[in-house]
This record gives structure tokens, sequence and C-alpha cells, in this order.
């Protein structure tokens, strides 16, 4: 048994989208409707002063949804974790389109629960 994390990375995104909350909130929402995620409690947002960057956090029933804002770099970095299967979504598209990204990378790990490693005895 394994969840699946994606690691999304967008580069050349309008550095006034990636200072505005409400663009994040309108992404998250999205994600969680579409995939079908459950929300643990309220998402977490803070804005950081001089850059303007934003961090944003979601704890899910399923584990996490996270993303980082470097509008001082147009970069945005998305995290989602979830224990639970889920079909594909399309990061790719939505994410040049909210931040007009120049370039998009979608890593698609595999995270299983357990290993076949065997503690040693007197470890």
């Amino acid at each position: 048994m394994s969840g699946i994390e994606w690691v999304v990375e967008a580069f050349g995104c309008s550095s006034q989208s990636l200072r505005d909350v409400a663009v994040l909130q309108n992404l998250f929402s999205s994600i969680i409707r579409e995939m079908k995620l459950r929300p643990v409690g309220e998402t977490q947002w803070h804005q950081f002063p001089g850059t303007c960057g934003i961090t944003g956090l979601c704890l899910l029933a399923e584990s996490h949804l996270a993303c980082h804002t470097f509008p001082e770099h147009g970069s945005l970095c998305l995290n989602l974790f979830c224990c639970v299967p889920r079909a594909e979504w399309d990061f790719e598209t939505i994410l040049r389109q909210l931040f007009d990204a120049d370039s998009v990378s979608i890593r698609r790990l595999r995270r299983p629960y357990q290993s076949n490693w065997k503690q040693v005895a007197g470890d």
C-alpha cells in the first residue's frame, strides 16, 4: 500500500499573482473540491513582509496540501500528499492560467507506508 505525493513547481510566474492570497485560496479550493479531498480545519496562510511571498498549508484527512510563492523569483512550489489514491489533476494547465507560468514541473512520487527493511535486533 502506498500514497502519492505531487511536487509541483511553476516558473516564470506573474509576481503580482504570486502575492495575491485570493488567487492561492481559489487554487486550493479547486484542488480540494475537484480531487474530493477533506480538509481538517481551516487553511493557514502567511504573507511575508518585504517580498510578500505566501505560504499556505491545509491539513487533510488524506494528508496535506502546501504552497510557497517566491514573487522575487517568479516561482511557486506546491506539494500535495495523499495517502488515499486520487485521480490526476491538471496542475500544468491551471498554474499556467492562474500565474501565467512559463514552465511547470510535476513530479509524482509513490510513497510506501512500509518498507521491506527489517530492523536488526538490538538496534
